[in-house]
């Protein structure tokens, strides 16, 4: 099973060890396109504070970030599952799953990113801030940049199994699973019961409960009816949606 994550948009302060060793980061095949973005992003940011500012979409009270970017190469690591924080990552709780669950975490999870394009939550990085949604003046939008990278990487780290797709829609551009691989892809709407309302804040933590779920159970589920049953057997309220693939998780309560 593969998971796709969003990352978030707040990230922990990059760690004081080794800094970002670009060789080291998983799916190689992605390598020539992260160079890309990263020397253009960090060259942006060192040359013209204000530019950078506007073209990543950053507040006055944000300006700190152009500098976070400008020392991308030098600053100290840390597990990317350690740098994305925010609703969907507190819910899912890496860092208090049991080893089994960690292990399964670091083979099955991938977030997506506007700088790196896909890492694993054990590859270490820095914190940076660069969103899907950013179009840099020399490469043009990252998600189109990113296209046709993925069109080979992702196929093959995709295997043979279930892909669930917890993405939000500027990810998911990067990347659309085609073919044989779509027909086993699984997407997730989390719905408020009573009215069959889309929820926000619940929705992304619905979802990194329900990852976690699965990787403390250790279920592998294949396909996207065998992850409906996987979740109905985890107490999870579940509803085939009109698209193949695409379910409804229904919750009672928003908070």
């Amino acid at each position: 099973m593969l998971v796709l994550l969003p990352p978030s948009e707040g990230k922990a302060s990059s760690g004081s060890g080794a800094p970002l060793k670009p060789e080291s980061l998983s799916l190689p095949g992605l390598a020539e396109a992260r160079a890309a973005v990263l020397d253009e992003l960090v060259e942006l940011c060192a040359a013209d504070e204000e530019k950078a500012r506007e073209v990543l979409g950053l507040s006055e009270g944000l300006r700190g970030e152009v500098a976070k970017n400008v020392g991308l190469r030098t600053a100290g690591a840390r597990p990317a599952g350690e740098v994305y924080t925010g609703v969907l990552y507190d819910a899912l709780g890496l860092a208090t799953l049991d080893a089994a669950a960690r292990e399964r975490a670091g083979a099955s999870l991938l977030v997506f990113s506007g700088l790196w394009g896909a890492v694993r939550v054990t590859d270490r990085i820095p914190s940076y801030r660069c969103s899907m949604g950013v179009k840099l003046p020399g490469l043009g939008a990252l998600g189109a940049h990113w296209r046709g990278a993925m069109a080979s990487v992702l196929p093959e780290a995709a295997g043979d199994g279930l892909v669930l797709d917890l993405r939000s829609s500027a990810y998911a551009t990067a990347w659309r699973p085609k073919g044989e691989v779509a027909a086993r892809t699984a997407t997730v709407r989390v719905l408020h019961a009573p009215t069959r309302k889309v929820v926000s804040h619940f929705n992304k933590a619905t979802k990194g409960r329900i990852v976690r779920s699965l990787l403390e159970s250790g279920a592998v589920p294949g396909t996207p009816a065998e992850l409906v049953e996987a979740l109905r057997g985890l107490g999870y309220v579940v509803e085939t949606g009109a698209k193949a693939g695409a379910l409804d998780v229904l919750v009672d309560e928003i908070h």
